[in-house]
């Protein structure tokens, strides 16, 4: 019966096995003598029957270690998830031991995060601290429940709504200059890229010559942010731009830091106030909106949430779509 121990102990051979069933656990061994035999079946029935108790004791910082050193490096964001998790165990959360921990600890850290960070960031590691629990109940056997369950998440931000101006493209394109030998000026060449195919900034700088098929016009980008491999159609712009760089590899020559930081060079010297290369992505699924359906663009984009696209790109008014209906 779950939750009742079933030991046995029966002749083996030689010797003595010893058998021990409770809540789902069993576990075997065998000895050269009952006694022997006996008592280990004693202490198997005291260890399962306590091993939550004895679990909980542990301060939860040693749990969010403990998955920082076990699951994180199969995650494509282990770099980012080891940091935080290191992060909050030092924190005052990680010195609550299971047993302790509820939702008003939770929810205690939370509140000092939003002082600190935006609700986004929170959000994210609110998921994080989510996947941990989990994980420490049901396989880990630490806990019963996950309190961050009833722990309420901050309210999802309104999605960024910042495009760039023609005027903006014309002085970055200044600042960043036509050559192409300069790291410089591919950083721009690859925001002009982005413009025309949404792909993201590590998408960019990952690839290679050999995964792009310039007469099919078609990107092959065989591991993404989501986790999922994509081919995304290149118009004749695009096509246009990548036959304009020199033959490097990877194709843009440069890293995601390197974007970064020569990005931000680029927009300070041509006075372009809060326009970030994500903001690439936006101006380019906010154009195709207006030329594919939702299914197409998420295809396209790699969402796999149409209601984001939805929300966020298409900008169609009901006049608008009563035209198309003749």
């Amino acid at each position: 019966m779950w939750g009742m121990a079933v030991a046995s102990i029966t002749r083996y051979k030689a010797g003595w096995r010893a058998q021990v069933a409770r809540d789902g656990i069993r576990r075997s061994k065998v000895f050269e003598t009952k006694r022997e035999a006996q008592d280990w079946a004693a202490r198997q029935e005291y260890l399962i029957k306590n091993a939550e108790k004895e679990a909980s004791a542990q301060p939860f910082g040693d749990v969010l270690i403990r998955y920082a050193r076990e699951v994180s490096p199969t995650k494509r964001g282990e770099r980012w998830e080891v940091l935080r998790l290191k992060s909050i165990a030092a924190d005052r959360l990680g010195q609550v031991r299971l047993r302790d921990l509820t939702a008003t600890s939770l929810a205690d850290w939370r509140d000092r995060r939003l002082r600190e960070v935006s609700p986004s960031t929170v959000r994210r590691e609110m998921n994080l601290l989510g996947a941990v629990l989990t994980r420490a109940r049901k396989e880990w056997g630490l806990l019963s429940i996950n309190p961050i369950e009833d722990v309420r998440r901050p309210t999802e931000p309104p999605p960024r709504d910042r495009l760039p101006t023609q005027d903006e493209i014309e002085r970055l394109a200044h600042v960043a200059g036509d050559d192409l030998s300069t790291a410089q000026g591919r950083t721009f060449h690859a925001f002009r890229f982005a413009c025309e195919t949404a792909m993201r900034a590590g998408e960019i700088a990952s690839l290679e010559w050999d995964r792009i098929d310039l007469k099919a016009r078609v990107a092959r980008l065989p591991m993404t942010k989501n986790g999922h491999a994509r081919d995304v159609p290149l118009s004749s712009d695009a096509v246009a731009l990548l036959e304009a760089l020199p033959k490097m590899s990877p194709v843009f020559g440069l890293t995601p830091r390197q974007i970064d930081a020569l990005w931000r060079k680029v927009r300070g010297k041509a006075a372009v106030e809060g326009l970030r290369f994500h903001d690439s992505r936006a101006f380019a699924l906010t154009r195709l909106s207006a030329k594919v359906d939702a299914l197409t663009l998420a295809k396209i984009s790699g969402h796999r949430d149409l209601s984001i696209l939805l929300n966020a790109y298409y900008r169609e008014t009901a006049a608008d779509i009563a035209k198309k209906l003749g």
